[in-house]
């Protein structure tokens, strides 16, 4: 297929790169930066654009990849003779957001966490579809089948479950490691020591339900050593309520359950 790649950032970057090796053909690259879109264009050997208007209006698919506060606005400024579906790659923005402006449209939400220096093996990563008609889902499930073995329909309900669920899972968990990083550093210790116990909680939960292999203080109700340990924290009354607040939760799973 024909594809505009409507942003130059992490997700673009990786999505023009995984369509580039399965055969697609990227034909431009946008950017309100030329020069951002420069650097992806000439990665994929296309050209760059921080024009709108100039988009191509032949393409199969015109995959915007930005963040989700502009997905709005990029879907507005692009002409209103465009072949192919508009697809955005949000997962906390819904579908409809592209109706205004698209005759087909449609989402592919790639279920991961990018960063332009590290590879990602995209034939692993969940591809989560939503189309505005049954031939659109069709095209853009093929177009998903040619980067990854896991395609699934998910509507934009499920699709926030599903970004939220990733937000604890990945980013509040990144930011518990720099947390965990931080008092190490403190007390001259090396983050390096928690790198084998970071590395076996997540290889358990790729076999076990998370909450059948919960372990520390707060799972044994070990109060002594979270009084201890919120001692600690005195000094930090933010990271201490961030604690008990965690700890609180762990000790009443009932939460967490699906009603």
């Amino acid at each position: 297929m024909d594809i505009v790649l409507l942003g130059s950032g992490n997700v673009a970057t990786h999505f023009g790169k995984a369509l580039s090796h399965a055969g697609h053909r990227i034909v431009q690259v946008y950017s309100r930066d030329l020069a951002h879109a420069a650097v992806l264009a000439d990665a994929l050997n296309t050209s760059a654009i921080d024009d709108l208007a100039t988009v191509d209006p032949a393409a199969d698919v015109y995959l915007i990849a930005v963040k989700d506060d502009a997905i709005g606005q990029v879907a507005a400024q692009l002409p209103a003779s465009l072949k192919g579906a508009v697809v955005h790659t949000a997962g906390s923005v819904e579908m409809n957001i592209l109706a205004l402006q698209a005759r087909t449209y449609g989402v592919i939400y790639p279920v991961q966490t990018f960063s332009v220096a590290k590879p990602v093996y995209f034939s692993e990563v969940p591809l989560a579809l939503e189309a505005s008609d049954e031939i659109t889902y069709t095209r853009l499930a093929e177009l998903a089948a040619s980067l990854s073995i896991r395609v699934f329909p998910c509507d934009s309900r499920q699709r926030l479950a599903l970004h939220m669920a990733a937000v604890f899972a990945c980013n509040f968990t990144n930011h518990l490691y720099a947390i965990g990083a931080a008092i190490l550093r403190e007390h001259a210790l090396d983050f390096d020591l928690i790198r084998p116990l970071i590395l076996e909680t997540a290889e358990k939960v790729m076999e076990h339900q998370p909450e059948d292999v919960q372990t520390g203080p707060a799972v044994r109700h070990d109060t002594g050593t979270i009084q201890k340990h919120l001692a600690a924290l005195n000094g930090r009354p933010d990271l201490a309520a961030l604690y008990q607040l965690i700890s609180d939760h762990i000790n009443h799973p009932q939460v967490i359950s699906s009603k």
